[in-house]
């Protein structure tokens, strides 16, 4: 099941990622702080539904042993979020989830189960794949229109989702070993964790927006909402996924950078070259490899 979940995580992310761009406007400095409102509300709402659904408590100390994990999470999504005001969703979305090859390269040092050689094929060709749509993408120059200062990015704006590569990358490393490789907490004490840690920052940061004198209605922020929404459901299966195979997990998900670019392209009529379809095949045959894998082995 863990391939299922990887993939309803990816596909979930990827369509997040289109309605986060939608809803990072440059010219609203509080942009992004309006997100982690609207995914702290999203993610505390559904933690509180799934103890009752399930007859759980706040598991406090679970969410203290989890904290170096969140707060990787929670400090790569915020600085993602900010580099989408500057950078075109096709752009920012390869080089974050170039984060895959860091968490893979440090789980394969660290883990004691490792993939065979057909996985290990596929997991080379989903971040070779992802690696091209990073060099493409850096390389490629965006023209901007007059007047059009959206898009407009250089030296600092790239610096957001490299930081968020390598942060995030960190914090799945982590969130391998806590799930898969030493099992120091379970998939429901990580979700739970993981969402109320993010309620509070999203109470912080409406707290922050009140003093700043900022409106926050979901009837004008619309789109922040759902991307929060669709976020909060990729988490739920993201844990469960990770829990699984995290060493391949890792990688699969982090291609939702792919759905992402197919979504900016389908929705938000950002351009493509051919080369960057030439990655996106390279990233999807992997998946598919794993899939086929997934399969064998059961």
């Amino acid at each position: 099941m863990w391939f299922l979940y990887a993939l309803l995580a990816a596909l979930l992310w990827g369509g997040a990622d289109l309605f986060y761009k939608k809803g990072s406007m440059k010219e609203d400095r509080f942009s992004d702080i309006k997100i982690v409102v609207a995914v702290g509300l999203a993610m505390g709402v559904h933690a509180v539904l799934y103890m009752l659904k399930n007859d759980l408590s706040v598991p406090l100390e679970s969410m203290v042993k989890y904290i170096p994990v969140s707060f990787s999470y929670i400090l790569s999504m915020f600085i993602g979020y900010k580099g989408l005001r500057y950078l075109e969703l096709s752009v920012s979305s390869p080089l974050q989830n170039s984060s895959g090859a860091v968490t893979t390269i440090l789980l394969y040092v660290f883990v004691s189960d490792l993939p065979g050689a057909p996985e290990t094929a596929a997991i080379a060709v989903i971040l070779i794949g992802m690696l091209m749509l990073s060099i493409f993408e850096r390389n490629k120059n965006i023209k901007i229109k007059e007047g059009e200062e959206k898009y407009r990015y250089g030296a600092k704006a790239i610096m957001f989702p490299i930081a968020y590569c390598v942060i995030d990358g960190i914090g799945t490393f982590l969130d391998g070993l806590y799930l898969d490789e030493y099992r120091i907490i379970s998939e429901d004490d990580a979700l739970i964790s993981f969402e109320l840690t993010f309620l509070i920052c999203g109470i912080i940061a409406f707290a922050y927006l009140l003093k700043k004198k900022q409106k926050f209605t979901f009837k004008t922020d619309y789109s922040k909402g759902t991307a929060a929404l669709l976020e909060t459901a990729g988490q739920y299966f993201y844990v469960f996924a990770m829990s699984g195979r995290a060493i391949i997990v890792a990688p699969l998900v982090s291609s939702y950078c792919v759905f992402s670019i197919i979504f900016s392209r389908l929705f938000l009529r950002e351009k493509l070259q051919k080369r960057q379809y030439t990655a996106i095949a390279a990233v999807v045959a992997g998946i598919l490899l794993l899939g086929i894998c997934e399969g064998l082995a059961e």
